[in-house]
């Protein structure tokens, strides 16, 4: 059997305030750990039959950005449940909000730059 690996290391401040956050994996074709500014994890736990939920970014982590990572998952989903499920309607329905939801994000960064 093969086993994989994937860590996370969160350096925080005192108020226990994600400042840094890096990750490393197995798979990853790049060694050692990577700075990142955001990750979400996300766990089946088949007892409780309910999902648990990590998310974590660091302070200094854009607002637009910020938005822009939670859009992008949404569209991990819809491919996510599309590949395992197979269920092309309900993919396709995660789609259109994670699409609706970049069109806002637009506008919202176009008005962050007439802004400055």
């Amino acid at each position: 059997m093969t086993q994989k690996e994937i860590r996370f290391t969160i350096e925080q401040d005192e108020e226990k305030i994600p400042e840094k956050i890096y990750w490393e994996a197995t798979d990853n074709p790049n060694e050692g750990l990577e700075e990142t500014k955001a990750i979400a994890v996300g766990v089946w736990d088949h007892f409780h039959r309910g999902t648990l939920f990590i998310p974590l970014w660091s302070k200094d982590m854009e607002v637009l950005d910020m938005k822009r990572f939670c859009i992008e998952m949404i569209g991990c989903v819809a491919d996510t449940l599309r590949n395992a499920t197979g269920d092309e309607i309900m993919a396709a329905e995660i789609d259109e909000v994670g699409i609706a939801l970049s069109k806002r994000l637009q506008k919202e960064m176009l008005a962050a730059q007439k802004g400055q």
